[in-house]
């Protein structure tokens, strides 16, 4: 599977809920790869908005704005079904998957 194929959904290995994907905004420069490869729907890249960038760090936020304002964002956590296309997807390595 390469970052922009789609898992395929006999792939994942547990039932939606009970693994959660947490994508670290230190890291994430929202390269789109999580939402591509995700056959749940789990991920979005969007634009923050002005409260979000607010919350960041200097560091963070240099990084979001650099990258047009945007950061991945887990929308849909309880369909996660842990297959882990996401976290090999991911080129910032900013995508980790926890046990709720």
């Amino acid at each position: 599977m390469t970052p922009t194929t789609r898992a395929k959904p006999e792939d994942c290995k547990q039932p939606p809920g009970i693994v959660r994907p947490v994508i670290d905004p230190h890291r994430c420069e929202a390269k789109d790869d999580c939402v591509r490869v995700c056959p749940f729907d789990v991920f979005e890249v969007r634009v923050l908005n002005k409260d979000e960038k607010k919350a960041l760090p200097l560091l963070p936020w240099l990084k979001v704005m650099a990258h047009g304002g945007k950061q991945g964002f887990v929308v849909q956590p309880d369909a996660c079904h842990a297959c882990g296309a996401c976290v090999a997807a991911c080129p910032e390595k900013a995508i980790r998957l926890t046990r709720d």
